[in-house]
């Protein structure tokens, strides 16, 4: 240390020894190092938030009174099953909706329905039962409360929650 004080006030150029000069990424982790490696931790932590945020926000729909899988949704189970097999980690909570046509009983079991539906693709998937649970909602959570066809197919779904 004593020697880089020295040199470094020089007026003249010292020429260093090149096999002395160890690389950046070779140098001992100090606080510079462990600051690189917390921006690396931190992007990939923001990265998978990132990736859950997209895995949650994307829902299936079903039709009125109907807990078949349309072809959109197997095609977004199949993208699902794939993030699920990547990130074994995850389980996944699948929420079964409906809009509010019909009695309170009949939705909470056509909600119940909905939501296996969407389990057992997954599982036929490759994505074990282990890691999934269901749950119907009904028509206690709307997603939208207008009384029109519009509005009713968007409360026809099914929701994923992800948890660790």
């Amino acid at each position: 240390a004593s020697f880089l004080a020295l040199t470094s006030c020089a007026k003249k150029q010292v020429k260093a020894d090149e096999s002395a000069v160890k690389p950046p990424a070779a140098a001992a982790p100090g606080p510079a190092g462990d600051r690189a490696k917390q921006l690396s931790d931190l992007s990939d932590a923001e990265k998978m938030r990132a990736d859950v945020k997209a895995f949650e926000s994307e829902h299936i729909y079903f039709d009125y009174d109907k807990s078949e899988l349309k072809p959109e949704a197997r095609a977004v189970l199949e993208k699902k099953a794939g993030w699920l097999r990547a990130n074994a980690a995850f389980k996944v909570k699948i929420e079964g909706h409906c809009d509010e046509r019909g009695t309170n009983e009949y939705n909470l079991g056509l909600g119940e329905r909905r939501a296996k539906a969407a389990m057992k693709y997954l599982n036929a998937l490759g994505i074990s039962a282990d890691r999934m649970t269901t749950i119907s909602y009904g028509e206690e959570r709307p997603t939208c409360n207008e009384k029109n066809e519009k509005c009713y197919s968007k409360n026809r779904r099914d929701e994923f929650k992800l948890a660790k």
